[in-house]
């Protein structure tokens, strides 16, 4: 009889100890936005007889980024004016880092929701699920921007890479969907094991989990033994170079890029590593800065080896997603740089790199699903044979994308470029910075590849296509795809479908033309960003 009155009072004495830590819902309020808008989005549609409208989706989901980027340049205001702050017990830090992250992330979610409508129309995929997954994935990238403790960034880790695996498998009438998203979930749940692993030895090690008291434990105390804080840091580094795809963890990146719908590719492209730099650029360069000769090395290792095989391998792609999955990873050396260099202008260039590379791939990829037509299937490089004279408009996007992705002067990919290596060579790494180069020549190569494809005209006889057809059934045109049948220059029958001449719609037309301006304005004009990227870098300035 005497059990509950006792229980009751054991309740109360716990209650009284318990310290619920104070919540600034400022710090996070870009993040709550874009899951408020999932669940918002979510929830109408769960009550609605009839899937949403495509059209109603987009646009919401459009709100809801131009509503998170709005908060987060609110917060920008806030942090030149009061300075960086610590919120939620330790956990969550508002200052120019997380902020300039936040930015990244809703542009990418915004530019990518815009792309991604002509797809979803196309396909005739109904129901929200692939806008809501998409806010979703943003709001973990987000959460590794802001965190604070290493707990923190496993938890926008894995919210960044569930939605993911979803986004991955999206389009079920490819069977290389579902093959890549189960490629991209073992490998993903491998190395989050691996992530865990390494924060509980950094735990053991330092007796914290939270960033700044992990650099006032290094301050403060000199390890005679500390294998295990260096262990934790190797495993750190694997969990965090499976997500940016370095080698040689990169091995899910090409079939996951080829297999995953085009507009998943490209969001995926910005915002997991957006997510992984981020969180790795305040790990290590700020909490571990005392330890940078030990991580320093092999960071100088990952660097090279990714440079060079990402440039080497994507020489021999004939898919233009297999190409440019290999591209992505030689870019992602190439943002290591910045990371090797641990020093402030490494980061700000890193930072910088990271910024312009998602409008370039976000553009690039948004051209690509047009081209690749019903079914997302036309992926191979002869696709592209005489585009320009097919859609000029969208070829002459394309070259531009390319062109700032092999870094061309006057293009954001030429001042990213030059940034990281200036970066290395300050920090005493020329001889990375000269393989960064002799790799930027290499993989000039394969960009020049398809911008000359795409203006050189179809050979006689062949169809809109750029191939060759003798008879109707040559073509093998898929059911469900609009029939062109015309004469060729020779006089033989060609088929094509209208995925061979590809219309651009109005939304993807407007998401691939800021991705073009935003990269050929702060190419010319590039001061806005850099001064964005250097006073976000102020902080983790060692």
């Amino acid at each position: 009889m005497n059990l509950l009155p006792s229980l009751a009072g054991m309740a109360a004495a716990a209650t009284s100890h318990l310290a619920v830590p104070h919540i600034d819902y400022l710090s996070i309020l870009p993040i709550m936005i874009m899951l408020g808008g999932a669940v918002a989005i979510i929830g109408w549609s769960s009550l609605l007889r009839r899937p949403l409208d495509v059209t109603w989706v987009t646009s919401l989901t459009v709100l809801t980024a131009t509503a998170a980027l709005t908060m987060s340049l609110f917060q920008w205001y806030s942090v030149l004016h009061s300075g960086a702050h610590t919120h939620i017990d330790g956990a969550v830090v508002m200052d120019g880092f997380s902020v300039l992250v936040s930015v990244l992330v809703t542009c990418a979610a915004f530019v990518s929701a815009v792309v991604g409508d002509s797809w979803l129309r196309r396909e005739d995929v109904r129901g929200p699920e692939y806008h809501v997954l998409m806010l979703v994935s943003a709001s973990g990238a987000m959460t590794m921007g802001v965190a604070n403790d290493l707990i923190v960034v496993f938890l926008g880790l894995e919210i960044l890479s569930i939605a993911l695996y979803v986004l991955a498998a999206f389009n079920p009438r490819r069977a290389e969907s579902g093959e890549a998203a189960l490629k991209y979930f073992v490998l993903g749940a491998f190395s989050s094991a691996v992530f865990v692993y390494g924060i509980a030895l950094v735990y053991g090690a330092t007796g914290t989990s939270n960033l700044p008291q992990i650099a006032d434990y290094l301050a403060r105390n000199v390890a005679l033994h500390d294998g295990l804080l260096l262990a934790g840091l190797a495993l750190l580094l694997v969990g965090f170079g499976f997500k940016i795809a370095a080698v040689p963890f990169h091995l899910w990146t090409p079939d996951v890029y080829q297999g995953s719908p085009t507009p998943v590719t490209g969001f995926m492209a910005a915002v997991a590593k957006a997510g992984g730099f981020a969180a790795l650029l305040r790990v290590f360069v700020s909490s571990f800065h005392l330890l940078r000769a030990d991580w320093q090395p092999p960071v100088w290792v990952l660097a090279c080896i990714t440079l060079v095989l990402g440039a080497v391998v994507a020489l021999l792609q004939q898919d233009i997603k297999r190409m440019l999955a290999y591209s992505s990873i030689n870019h992602a050396g190439f943002i290591l740089l910045g990371l090797q260099a641990a020093t402030a202008r490494g980061v700000e260039a890193s930072l910088y790199y990271l910024f312009v590379y998602s409008f370039m791939v976000i553009g690039t990829f948004g051209v690509i699903s047009l081209v690749a037509g019903r079914g997302d299937r036309d992926h191979g490089l002869e696709t592209y044979r005489g585009l320009a004279s097919r859609q000029p408009w969208l070829a002459g996007a394309l070259v531009v994308l390319l062109l700032a992705q092999a870094g061309v002067p006057f293009t954001t990919g030429f001042v990213a470029k030059l940034e990281v290596v200036t970066a290395a060579v300050h920090g005493g790494s020329t001889a990375l910075a000269v393989v960064a180069m002799v790799t930027a020549a290499i993989a000039a190569f394969f960009y020049l590849r398809v911008g000359v494809l795409m203006y050189t005209p179809a050979p006689a006889g062949a169809g809109e296509d750029g191939t060759v057809g003798e008879a109707l059934g040559d073509a093998a045109p898929s059911p469900d795809d609009p029939v062109l049948v015309g004469v060729g220059e020779a006089g033989a029958i060609t088929v094509g479908t209208l995925s061979s001449a590809p219309a651009v719609p109005a939304g993807a037309a407007f998401g691939i033309a800021l991705c073009v301006l935003v990269t050929v304005v702060f190419g010319i004009w590039p001061q806005p960003l850099t001064a964005f990227a250097h006073h976000a870098t102020l902080v983790l300035a060692p």
